[in-house]
């Protein structure tokens, strides 16, 4: 007898999202240990590398109190897909656009904050 095929989401690519106060000093700083930029889009994002990790960077402009705070993302290219996968698995998401791409946001089961993306930028 055959077991039904489960339907999984299927993830491209994966970063860390460290909360920043100050991208510029941030980038020098994880440059000056050994990371590298892979993408910048001015202070609204950036990626920066090393073997086996990519490490996103993004502002707190609004509530420099919450730097340090981490997220974790994933890239998705069926987002309809991947929302729908996310709501037969009961996860509440926050769906959100913007000039990045078109996110889903959602929490672990202790709150670590988690979410897919469907960048623009390819």
């Amino acid at each position: 007898m055959l077991k039904p095929k489960l339907t999984v989401m299927v993830i491209k690519d994966s970063n860390v999202t460290i909360m920043v106060k100050d991208m510029d000093k941030s980038i020098s700083f994880y440059q000056s240990i050994g990371f590298a930029i892979k993408n910048r889009w001015q202070n609204y994002y950036a990626q920066i590398t090393a073997p086996g990790i990519t490490i996103g960077l993004h502002p707190t402009d609004k509530n420099p109190a919450g730097s340090g705070n981490i997220s974790i993302g994933f890239t998705t290219d069926n987002f309809e897909e991947t929302k729908t996968l996310l709501s037969k698995s009961s996860i509440e998401v926050q769906p959100r656009e913007e000039e990045g791409g078109q996110f889903l946001h959602f929490t672990d089961p202790d709150g670590t904050e988690l979410y897919f993306i469907k960048p623009k930028w390819g």
